[in-house]
Protein backbone atom coordinates (compact mmCIF):
# COMPACT_ATOMS: atom_id res chain seq x y z
CA UNK A 1 0.00 0.00 0.00
CA UNK A 2 1.19 3.56 -0.64
CA UNK A 3 2.60 5.55 2.25
CA UNK A 4 0.18 7.62 4.32
CA UNK A 5 0.84 11.04 5.77
CA UNK A 6 0.63 10.12 9.42
CA UNK A 7 0.01 13.71 10.58
CA UNK A 8 -2.91 14.05 8.19
CA UNK A 9 -4.23 10.79 9.62
CA UNK A 10 -4.15 12.17 13.16
CA UNK A 11 -5.59 15.53 12.11
CA UNK A 12 -8.53 14.06 10.21
CA UNK A 13 -10.85 14.12 13.22
CA UNK A 14 -11.27 10.38 13.64
CA UNK A 15 -12.84 10.63 17.07
CA UNK A 16 -9.40 9.94 18.47
CA UNK A 17 -9.21 10.58 22.20
CA UNK A 18 -7.75 13.77 23.57
CA UNK A 19 -6.26 14.31 27.00
CA UNK A 20 -8.62 15.76 29.62
CA UNK A 21 -8.87 19.52 30.05
CA UNK A 22 -7.47 19.24 33.57
CA UNK A 23 -4.15 17.98 32.17
CA UNK A 24 -3.71 21.05 29.97
CA UNK A 25 -4.99 23.37 32.69
CA UNK A 26 -2.44 22.05 35.18
CA UNK A 27 0.28 22.25 32.50
CA UNK A 28 -0.48 25.92 31.88
CA UNK A 29 -0.54 26.71 35.60
CA UNK A 30 2.81 25.01 36.19
CA UNK A 31 4.40 27.34 33.64
CA UNK A 32 2.68 30.49 34.92
CA UNK A 33 4.31 32.08 38.00
CA UNK A 34 0.98 33.70 38.94
CA UNK A 35 -0.30 30.33 40.18
CA UNK A 36 0.78 28.73 43.44
CA UNK A 37 0.93 25.03 44.36
CA UNK A 38 -2.29 25.56 46.30
CA UNK A 39 -3.99 26.94 43.18
CA UNK A 40 -2.94 23.81 41.28
CA UNK A 41 -4.17 21.49 44.03
CA UNK A 42 -7.57 23.23 44.05
CA UNK A 43 -7.97 22.58 40.33
CA UNK A 44 -7.17 18.88 40.78
CA UNK A 45 -9.57 18.62 43.73
CA UNK A 46 -12.44 19.62 41.44
CA UNK A 47 -12.21 16.05 40.12
CA UNK A 48 -12.73 13.86 43.23
CA UNK A 49 -12.24 10.55 41.37
CA UNK A 50 -8.95 11.71 39.86
CA UNK A 51 -7.81 13.09 43.21
CA UNK A 52 -8.50 9.77 44.94
CA UNK A 53 -6.59 7.81 42.28
CA UNK A 54 -3.63 10.19 42.46
CA UNK A 55 -3.41 9.84 46.24
CA UNK A 56 -3.61 6.04 46.00
CA UNK A 57 -0.74 6.06 43.50
CA UNK A 58 1.39 8.42 45.58
CA UNK A 59 0.88 6.18 48.63
CA UNK A 60 1.62 2.94 46.73
CA UNK A 61 4.84 0.94 46.35
CA UNK A 62 5.38 2.93 43.13
CA UNK A 63 6.96 5.62 45.34
CA UNK A 64 7.52 3.82 48.64
CA UNK A 65 7.16 6.86 50.90
CA UNK A 66 7.30 5.91 54.59
CA UNK A 67 4.72 8.39 55.84
CA UNK A 68 1.21 8.61 54.42
CA UNK A 69 0.31 11.52 52.11
CA UNK A 70 -3.29 12.59 52.70
CA UNK A 71 -3.73 15.72 50.57
CA UNK A 72 -3.13 16.72 46.96
CA UNK A 73 -1.20 19.80 48.07
CA UNK A 74 1.16 17.59 50.10
CA UNK A 75 1.48 15.20 47.14
CA UNK A 76 2.54 18.10 44.92
CA UNK A 77 5.23 19.13 47.43
CA UNK A 78 6.55 15.57 47.80
CA UNK A 79 6.55 14.33 44.19
CA UNK A 80 6.69 17.70 42.40
CA UNK A 81 4.30 19.37 39.97
CA UNK A 82 5.80 17.84 36.81
CA UNK A 83 5.52 14.34 38.24
CA UNK A 84 1.94 14.93 39.36
CA UNK A 85 1.15 16.11 35.82
CA UNK A 86 2.55 12.81 34.51
CA UNK A 87 0.31 10.92 36.95
CA UNK A 88 -2.74 12.82 35.66
CA UNK A 89 -1.75 11.75 32.16
CA UNK A 90 -1.26 8.13 33.19
CA UNK A 91 -4.52 7.85 35.09
CA UNK A 92 -6.47 9.54 32.29
CA UNK A 93 -5.18 7.99 29.08
CA UNK A 94 -6.36 4.46 29.88
CA UNK A 95 -9.93 5.70 30.24
CA UNK A 96 -9.72 7.70 27.02
CA UNK A 97 -9.81 4.93 24.42
CA UNK A 98 -13.31 3.66 23.80
CA UNK A 99 -14.98 1.79 20.93
CA UNK A 100 -11.88 -0.20 20.01
CA UNK A 101 -13.09 -3.26 18.03
CA UNK A 102 -13.05 -6.16 20.50
CA UNK A 103 -12.31 -8.67 17.75
CA UNK A 104 -8.96 -6.92 17.22
CA UNK A 105 -7.76 -6.45 20.76
CA UNK A 106 -8.69 -7.24 24.34
CA UNK A 107 -8.19 -3.89 26.05
CA UNK A 108 -7.34 -5.46 29.41
CA UNK A 109 -4.56 -7.45 27.73
CA UNK A 110 -3.43 -4.32 25.90
CA UNK A 111 -3.10 -2.25 29.08
CA UNK A 112 -1.56 -5.12 31.05
CA UNK A 113 1.24 -5.27 28.49
CA UNK A 114 1.55 -1.48 28.37
CA UNK A 115 1.81 -1.16 32.15
CA UNK A 116 4.39 -3.95 32.29
CA UNK A 117 6.42 -1.96 29.74
CA UNK A 118 5.90 1.22 31.73
CA UNK A 119 7.10 -0.31 35.01
CA UNK A 120 10.10 -1.97 33.40
CA UNK A 121 11.08 1.25 31.58
CA UNK A 122 10.93 3.13 34.87
CA UNK A 123 12.99 0.52 36.72
CA UNK A 124 15.61 0.44 33.95
CA UNK A 125 15.72 4.24 33.91
CA UNK A 126 16.51 4.26 37.63
CA UNK A 127 19.28 1.70 37.10
CA UNK A 128 20.64 3.94 34.34
CA UNK A 129 20.40 7.02 36.59
CA UNK A 130 17.97 8.92 34.37
CA UNK A 131 17.10 12.33 35.77
CA UNK A 132 13.36 11.86 35.12
CA UNK A 133 12.69 8.14 35.38
CA UNK A 134 8.93 8.69 35.66
CA UNK A 135 8.90 10.14 32.14
CA UNK A 136 10.11 6.74 30.92
CA UNK A 137 7.11 5.20 32.68
CA UNK A 138 4.92 7.33 30.41
CA UNK A 139 6.98 6.30 27.34
CA UNK A 140 6.48 2.64 28.21
CA UNK A 141 2.78 3.11 28.79
CA UNK A 142 2.32 4.83 25.41
CA UNK A 143 4.78 2.79 23.34
CA UNK A 144 2.00 0.88 21.51
CA UNK A 145 -0.71 3.56 21.57
CA UNK A 146 -0.41 3.89 17.79
CA UNK A 147 -1.87 0.41 17.37
CA UNK A 148 -5.14 1.67 18.85
CA UNK A 149 -5.19 4.46 16.27
CA UNK A 150 -4.81 1.88 13.50
CA UNK A 151 -7.54 -0.33 14.98
CA UNK A 152 -9.93 2.61 15.00
CA UNK A 153 -9.10 3.91 11.54
CA UNK A 154 -8.31 0.68 9.66
CA UNK A 155 -10.10 -2.20 11.39
CA UNK A 156 -10.24 -4.53 8.36
CA UNK A 157 -6.62 -3.98 7.37
CA UNK A 158 -5.55 -4.33 11.01
CA UNK A 159 -7.37 -7.66 11.24
CA UNK A 160 -5.37 -8.86 8.22
CA UNK A 161 -2.12 -7.64 9.81
CA UNK A 162 -2.84 -9.51 13.04
CA UNK A 163 -3.81 -12.67 11.16
CA UNK A 164 -0.58 -12.67 9.16
CA UNK A 165 1.56 -11.76 12.20
CA UNK A 166 0.22 -14.79 14.13
CA UNK A 167 1.34 -13.35 17.51
CA UNK A 168 4.84 -12.50 16.28
CA UNK A 169 5.09 -8.88 17.35
CA UNK A 170 8.46 -8.37 15.71
CA UNK A 171 6.95 -8.51 12.23
CA UNK A 172 3.95 -6.25 12.99
CA UNK A 173 5.57 -2.97 11.83
CA UNK A 174 6.58 -4.38 8.45
CA UNK A 175 3.13 -5.88 7.91
CA UNK A 176 1.46 -2.60 8.90
CA UNK A 177 3.64 -0.73 6.42
CA UNK A 178 2.82 -3.21 3.63
CA UNK A 179 -0.92 -3.47 4.28
CA UNK A 180 -1.86 -0.09 5.79
CA UNK A 181 0.97 2.19 4.71
CA UNK A 182 2.05 3.27 8.20
CA UNK A 183 3.07 1.50 11.40
CA UNK A 184 2.20 1.89 15.07
CA UNK A 185 5.38 3.78 15.98
CA UNK A 186 4.53 6.49 13.45
CA UNK A 187 0.87 6.84 14.44
CA UNK A 188 1.77 6.67 18.13
CA UNK A 189 4.42 9.37 17.99
CA UNK A 190 2.13 11.60 15.90
CA UNK A 191 -0.71 11.21 18.41
CA UNK A 192 1.64 11.99 21.31
CA UNK A 193 2.87 15.06 19.46
CA UNK A 194 -0.73 16.19 18.88
CA UNK A 195 -1.25 15.93 22.65
CA UNK A 196 1.65 18.39 23.09
CA UNK A 197 3.65 15.98 25.22
CA UNK A 198 7.44 16.41 25.57
CA UNK A 199 9.53 15.83 22.48
CA UNK A 200 11.52 13.15 24.31
CA UNK A 201 8.36 11.01 24.46
CA UNK A 202 7.60 11.64 20.79
CA UNK A 203 11.11 10.56 19.79
CA UNK A 204 11.25 7.54 22.09
CA UNK A 205 8.02 6.12 20.68
CA UNK A 206 8.95 6.98 17.08
CA UNK A 207 12.42 5.39 17.32
CA UNK A 208 11.74 2.47 19.68
CA UNK A 209 12.50 -0.08 16.94
CA UNK A 210 15.67 1.66 15.71
CA UNK A 211 16.94 3.99 18.45
CA UNK A 212 20.11 4.70 16.49
CA UNK A 213 17.93 6.82 14.17
CA UNK A 214 17.08 9.25 16.98
CA UNK A 215 18.75 12.59 16.31
CA UNK A 216 17.98 13.72 19.86
CA UNK A 217 16.83 11.90 23.02
CA UNK A 218 18.79 8.81 21.98
CA UNK A 219 18.98 7.60 25.59
CA UNK A 220 15.19 7.58 25.95
CA UNK A 221 14.71 5.82 22.61
CA UNK A 222 17.35 3.21 23.46
CA UNK A 223 15.89 2.49 26.88
CA UNK A 224 12.44 2.04 25.37
CA UNK A 225 13.93 -0.27 22.72
CA UNK A 226 15.49 -2.42 25.45
CA UNK A 227 12.22 -2.47 27.37
CA UNK A 228 10.08 -3.49 24.40
CA UNK A 229 12.60 -6.13 23.33
CA UNK A 230 12.55 -7.70 26.80
CA UNK A 231 8.74 -7.65 27.09
CA UNK A 232 8.36 -9.15 23.61
CA UNK A 233 10.73 -11.97 24.51
CA UNK A 234 9.05 -12.69 27.83
CA UNK A 235 5.69 -12.91 26.08
CA UNK A 236 7.20 -15.52 23.72
CA UNK A 237 8.40 -17.55 26.71
CA UNK A 238 12.11 -16.95 26.19
CA UNK A 239 14.39 -17.40 29.25
CA UNK A 240 15.44 -14.14 30.89
CA UNK A 241 19.17 -14.84 30.61
CA UNK A 242 18.78 -15.57 26.91
CA UNK A 243 16.89 -12.32 26.40
CA UNK A 244 19.48 -10.26 28.25
CA UNK A 245 22.38 -11.83 26.35
CA UNK A 246 20.62 -11.10 23.03
CA UNK A 247 20.45 -7.33 23.68
CA UNK A 248 22.73 -5.17 21.58
CA UNK A 249 25.97 -4.37 23.43
CA UNK A 250 25.86 -0.79 22.12
CA UNK A 251 22.52 -0.27 23.85
CA UNK A 252 23.82 -1.49 27.21
CA UNK A 253 26.98 0.61 26.95
CA UNK A 254 24.96 3.73 26.17
CA UNK A 255 22.61 3.10 29.09
CA UNK A 256 25.47 2.12 31.44
CA UNK A 257 23.59 -0.93 32.67
CA UNK A 258 24.82 -4.51 33.07
CA UNK A 259 22.93 -7.81 32.82
CA UNK A 260 22.51 -8.08 36.59
CA UNK A 261 20.92 -4.64 36.63
CA UNK A 262 18.48 -5.65 33.91
CA UNK A 263 17.48 -8.82 35.75
CA UNK A 264 16.99 -6.85 38.95
CA UNK A 265 14.82 -4.30 37.09
CA UNK A 266 12.71 -7.13 35.64
CA UNK A 267 12.15 -8.58 39.11
CA UNK A 268 11.27 -5.20 40.61
CA UNK A 269 8.82 -4.35 37.82
CA UNK A 270 7.14 -7.74 38.21
CA UNK A 271 6.74 -7.26 41.97
CA UNK A 272 5.03 -3.88 41.45
CA UNK A 273 2.78 -4.89 38.57
CA UNK A 274 -0.40 -6.14 40.22
CA UNK A 275 -0.85 -3.20 42.60
CA UNK A 276 -0.01 -0.54 40.02
CA UNK A 277 -2.19 -2.12 37.33
CA UNK A 278 -5.27 -2.07 39.56
CA UNK A 279 -4.58 1.54 40.59
CA UNK A 280 -3.87 2.88 37.12
CA UNK A 281 -6.28 0.77 35.07
CA UNK A 282 -9.11 1.49 37.53
CA UNK A 283 -12.05 -0.68 36.37
CA UNK A 284 -9.92 -3.38 34.71
CA UNK A 285 -9.02 -6.57 36.53
CA UNK A 286 -6.09 -8.92 36.03
CA UNK A 287 -7.19 -12.32 34.78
Amino acid sequence: MSKLDVHDLIDEGLDLPSLPDIYFQVSRMINDPRFSLENISQVILKDPALSARLLKLVNSSFYGFQSRIDTISRAIVVVGVDELKNLILVTSVIDSFQNIPTDLVDMTDFWMRSIRCALLARCLAKKSFFLHSERLFVAGLLHDIGSLVLYLKFPQQSALVLEQAANERQILPALQQDIIGVDYTQTGSALIQSWQLPESLVTAVACQLQPEHALAHKLEATLLAVTVSLINGLEQGQPITELVNALMIDWLVLLKIDPDGIINALEQADSEFEQIFELVANNKKIY
